[in-house]
């Protein structure tokens, strides 16, 4: 149990961020949760090996539930740059997403008050961060973050009593839905995983 705790949470499976070389963060988000995952491309036994840093995801709260799509756009990224800022801060970094809004929040022109805000609020990052739109080419981690994000309950270590009975329209992936879209892709994924610990046991 020991050797697959180290192996899961040290290279090349988790990578220790190096602050000379430049960040990637990955982000996306659904109609329920936000997730994201930042990664890095180090040397690993003399090779070049792109690796995870951190990942984080949260729901979307009830109030944000209103926001219009570029609003709540916005506000991911402003939530990632806010919570992950210590490994970002000073660094240069991209922004990999395939969400609209984001590529544009730099200079975007608006009168809306709380895009306004987050406007001057990443001014800050201006110079090291490089926003890249990619549409439909968001890696596996990040997108499943923000689509299988925990539920509001006291088993879930963010646990928040207020937000315990809100609704979402996306409770839970069907079976058809999870048959078809996702149960290939996982079985390769989770076939990669068990390949890389065998080789690191």
């Amino acid at each position: 149990m020991k050797k697959i705790k180290y192996s899961l949470t040290n290279a090349p499976l988790l990578l220790l961020s190096d602050w000379k070389i430049p960040f990637k963060l990955y982000i996306d988000e659904c109609g329920e949760g936000l997730g994201a995952a930042l990664h890095q491309v180090q040397i690993v036994n003399d090779k070049p090996h792109k690796g995870p840093i951190c990942f984080i995801s949260r729901q979307i709260k009830h109030t944000e539930a209103r926001y219009q799509a570029s609003q709540l756009e916005c506000l991911f990224l402003m939530w990632n740059l806010e919570k992950i800022s210590y490994y970002l801060y000073g660094s240069t970094f991209e922004v990999i997403t395939d969400l609209d809004a984001v590529k544009s929040l730099l200079n975007m022109e608006t009168q809306n008050r709380r895009m306004l805000r987050w406007q001057i609020a990443i001014q800050e990052y201006r110079g090291n961060m490089i926003i890249v739109h990619k549409y439909g080419n968001i890696p596996k981690n990040a997108n499943s973050l923000s689509k299988w994000v925990l539920k509001n309950t006291p088993e879930n270590p963010a646990y928040v009593p207020e937000n315990e009975n809100l609704k979402f329209q996306l409770k839970e992936l069907t079976s058809q839905i999870w048959e078809h879209s996702y149960s290939k892709k996982l079985e390769k994924s989770i076939s990669k995983i068990k390949i890389s610990i065998f080789l690191i046991l």
